[in-house]
């Protein structure tokens, strides 16, 4: 689904992606792991339009979109959940859904679906969203990206300043979404043992490089938690 292939990114004169690339299978979570500042978010960003690339490809459901503003990546199939949630806290909580809707025709309604997954919102559709637990925004957020039925999901760091309970709930729903097999999942995340749980594929990124990957299933007795550890 997702086929990225030697990027390179700038800022100013730092070379920040160096010949990145990677995978994410459809039915499959595809872990990308590192430390603070070594490229992952960048490289996120960058797969939405969101950063240039300076070069390299970037390939979608066997299409290239690295030419390809944020918004016709995302009316493609791409769906981001970008670190720190970016909802919007004074739309209530249907309001931030109906903008996952954005470019959907007019009236498409709110995939019930979404209320399944997060029972929560549907108790409160009618609150703002920063009335709400940093827990229960991170599910709005996940949700708005879902809303329009994406075929890529990007998640960067959904279990930042989460409590316990709810990294849980999002990590089911991730693992759902996977075993349906209409979706890939590409997953940025610090906290190990979540990553761990739900890999089957893992990248680790160190200075802007890949500098290890393999099945999720290996990553105990690769070592990986130490190449990660702060």
């Amino acid at each position: 689904m997702l086929n990225v292939k030697d990027i390179n990114q700038y800022y100013g004169g730092s070379h920040i992606l160096r010949d990145v690339s990677l995978q994410a299978q459809i039915g499959q979570v595809t872990v990308l792991l590192g430390r603070n500042g070594v490229g992952k978010t960048t490289l996120l960003k960058s797969l939405m339009g969101l950063v240039p690339i300076k070069t390299g490809s970037i390939e979608f459901n066997g299409q290239p979109v690295h030419s390809r503003t944020p918004y016709e990546r995302a009316r493609a199939g791409m769906g981001f959940v970008p670190q720190g949630r970016e909802i919007f806290g004074r739309l209530t909580v249907e309001e931030n859904l109906r903008m996952g809707l954005a470019y959907r025709p007019a009236g498409t309604p709110i995939p019930p679906e979404l209320f399944e997954l997060f029972p929560i919102l549907d108790q409160m559709r009618q609150r703002r969203g920063g009335d709400l637990s940093g827990g229960q925004q991170q599910q709005l957020a996940i949700a708005r990206a879902l809303a329009p039925g994406p075929k890529l999901l990007i998640l960067d760091e959904p279990t930042e300043g989460i409590q316990p309970s709810i990294i849980k709930d999002i990590g089911r729903v991730i693992r759902m979404l996977a075993d349906r097999g209409d979706m890939a999942i590409l997953l940025c995340e610090q906290y190990y043992d979540f990553a761990e749980e739900l890999a089957d594929e893992y990248l680790v990124m160190e200075r802007g490089e890949v500098i290890a990957r393999g099945p999720g299933s290996e990553m105990a007795a690769k070592g990986i938690r130490q190449l990660v550890a702060i």
